[in-house]
């Protein structure tokens, strides 16, 4: 999707915890760098996931592998700077291991997730906008917020 803002503010917002944790989880252990271990809780799922960031390229790419789910997975986040000074981020998630119906619906669960996060991630270092995109994903779940 593209971010009317450049690589380096687009980069921040993920990497940077006091910035994700407006539009995304709602707790991180801390910031993601090169080779770091961190936890990420979102505290309305009363979920966390281990985190352990396996590529760290500065305002162009993040990669990381989390379990988040019955087998972890890697995630490879890029950030492309558009001629225009704004950024394209495009996001993969991979390793899902189980039979066709299970990885199905993973790989399905995991796109609505980060269709919520990247829009979300859009308002926020655009406009300043918190969506609670992924708060509200399921409300019956977390009647707090």
């Amino acid at each position: 999707m593209r971010m009317r803002k450049p690589p380096s503010e687009v980069f921040a917002a993920l990497a940077d915890p006091q910035r994700t944790t407006r539009f995304w989880f709602t707790k991180s252990t801390g910031p993601l760098e090169p080779g770091a271990a961190v936890s990420w809780t979102w505290e309305m799922y009363d979920i966390t996931t281990n985190v352990q960031v396996t590529a760290f390229e500065q305002d162009r790419r993040i990669a990381f592998t989390w379990d988040n789910g019955p087998k972890p997975t890697n995630v490879e986040i890029l950030f492309t700077e558009r001629e225009d000074g704004s950024t394209f981020v495009s996001i993969e998630e991979s390793g899902f291991d189980g039979d066709a119906e299970a990885v199905t619906e993973w790989r399905l669960g995991s796109l609505g997730g980060f269709t919520l996060m990247i829009a979300a991630l859009k308002a926020f270092v655009e406009h300043g906008i918190v969506l609670s995109l992924v708060a509200d994903r399921f409300p019956d779940v977390h009647p707090r917020y």
